[in-house]
């Protein structure tokens, strides 16, 4: 009996279950999902998705559907919540509905962008890049604009 590697499928069409790395991976970029689509709030007050889409590029491998376990942990939390449904302004999303976010609690976002700080990618070569401030004292870009 052999092992099947990743992304190969058997005859049946199941896929191999994602490796340990494409867990930790994947968690990476939902950590980055999260926190772009606080501060996205934190500018504009809304967001969605797309937005989150357009800011944060995923790695070849990494499904655009990982963006799907964003939101909910942060629902969850109170710092954010549902205020409507539109539709999405992606080509591929065919005019979908898709939800509309608020900031709930504004100081729990910035904590949580605190307590949450971005991480490396993990590759040898690869310094880390800090996506947004993380010091929750530090204005955010539409607040320093407002000269809050």
């Amino acid at each position: 009996m052999t092992t099947r590697t990743q992304n190969r499928t058997d005859r049946r069409g199941r896929t191999a279950a994602p490796s340990d790395r494409q867990h930790v991976q994947r968690a990476l970029w939902i950590l980055r999902g999260r926190r772009a689509l606080l501060e996205c709030l934190l500018c504009a007050g809304e967001a969605t998705g797309d937005e989150v889409r357009d800011v944060v590029e995923l790695p070849p491998g990494i499904a655009l559907n990982c963006f799907g376990g964003v939101p909910g942990p942060l629902a969850k939390a109170g710092v954010i919540r549902r205020a409507r449904y539109e539709p999405t302004c992606r080509p591929a999303g065919r005019g979908r509905p898709i939800t509309v976010w608020q900031l709930a609690d504004r100081a729990a976002a910035k904590r949580w962008l605190y307590d949450h700080p971005d991480r490396p990618d993990g590759d040898a070569g690869s310094q880390g890049v800090i996506l947004f401030s993380i010091d929750p004292n530090e204005p955010t870009p539409s607040a320093a604009a407002d000269g809050a």
